[in-house]
């Protein structure tokens, strides 16, 4: 997922803002869907999408903060899940170099 967004710690980063990529992974058990074939025996992936997305429009300093309230959000919309990560990158972080960018990722354990 692709994002602009303005989270950093610099006063600039959250008034010019930058790019953002957020990859987001679950793990949950498919079997009644993979029978089914019923979205409500299944991930919703708009659902997830809808999260990330709101969350990503509140500005905040750190990455990990971010990915944390994603997370939150996501095991309580699902709770169910077995397992789930984010990574999210800023592209070009303002680092005084050439930098492709500045990644963190979390698991569903670490919040």
């Amino acid at each position: 997922m692709r994002f602009f967004a303005h989270h950093g710690c610099f006063h600039e980063e959250k008034v010019i803002g930058n790019h953002f990529v957020v990859d987001f992974e679950a793990w949950t058990d498919t079997r009644a869907a993979s029978e089914s074939d019923a979205l409500e025996d299944t991930l919703n992936y708009q659902i997830i999408f809808d999260i990330v997305k709101e969350e990503m429009a509140v500005s905040s300093n750190l990455l990990e903060h971010v990915g944390g309230r994603i997370l939150r959000r996501f095991r309580a919309a699902f709770p169910a899940v077995e397992r789930a990560r984010i990574s999210i990158a800023k592209l070009n972080p303002p680092l005084g170099g050439e930098v492709g960018a500045s990644k963190v990722t979390l698991e569903l354990q670490d919040v």
